[in-house]
Formats: C-alpha cells, structure tokens, sequence
C-alpha cells in the first residue's frame, strides 16, 4: 500500500504556492474555517426542526452568513493561485474545483439572502434545503481540492 502511495505522488512533480504566509498556503489555510461553519449550518437547521427554538434558526443565520464570508475570501486567495500558476490552470481537477467553489459560494449567500428578513421562517423548506445542497457542493470541491494537493501534489513544496 505504501509503495502504491508513493507511486501516486511520483505522478507529477510538486507545484510550490505563490499565495503564501511565510512557506505556507494561504487558500488551504483559510477553507477550514467556511467548511465548519457551513457543514455545522445543516446540524442547526436541524436541531431547530427539532426543537423550534429559535435559537438555532439565528445560529444558521450566523454560520451561513460567516461561511459564506469566509468562503469568499478562502476563494479570492484560491484563485490568485489559479490565475498565478499555470501548472494549476492546466489541470482540469482545478476547474472543476474553481466551478465547485463558485456554485458553493453561489448557493451559500443565496442561503444566508433568504434568511436576513426572518431566519425562523427561512428554515423550512428552503433553508435547510440550501444548507444540505451547500454541504454536498463542499464535499465535491473538497474532493476535487484534495485531488489536486495529494494526487496532483499542487501547493506542496518539495
């Protein structure tokens, strides 16, 4: 299995970052921050179901909003790095993932719109329908992001 491993990422050579702080990527860095509170957004829409408190209702409120925010500046450092390497620009793992990252950030403010009036109200259908859409586009841009760092070894310095 290790040998395997190692076979995988002799696959290309390592693609450093140019967005950085110190040696360290700032795009990866900053994801993990909108992954949590989007992926905690679905677990608090669903303990307002449950409880109707409207406690939960202003939490998706704050993680929705907070993930999208925090979304949107994880995506400007992803794509200076996209525009800045052409390694990266020519992998098509890449793309997919800048395209999964826009429909996530897309759905995610839309989801945070409709709650700004009433989050109570917002929750059902809609919201949580948002939240759970939002959660499956994260797991598909993860994945492609994941593709790209240990398949691809893109931001990994040697």
């Amino acid at each position: 299995m290790k040998e395997a491993f190692s076979r995988r990422l002799s696959k290309s050579s390592a693609t450093g970052s140019n967005v950085t702080l110190g040696k360290h990527p700032i795009h990866p860095m900053m994801v993990t921050f909108p992954i949590a509170f989007l992926m905690a957004a679905v677990a608090s829409d669903a303990a307002f179901l449950v409880t109707a408190d409207g406690f939960w209702a202003r939490m998706s409120l704050w993680l929705v909003g907070a993930g999208a925010g925090m979304g949107l500046l994880a995506g400007v450092a992803g794509a200076a790095e996209l525009l800045s390497i052409p390694e990266i620009r020519s992998r098509s793992a890449a793309w997919s993932h800048f395209v999964a990252a826009v429909m996530l950030l897309s759905v995610a403010f839309l989801n945070w719109f409709i709650r700004l009036p009433d989050a109570a109200a917002a929750v059902y259908p809609f919201g949580i329908g948002l939240s759970m859409l939002t959660a499956l586009l994260v797991m598909v841009a993860g994945w492609m992001g994941g593709k790209l760092v240990f398949e691809y070894r893109m931001g990994v310095e040697e």
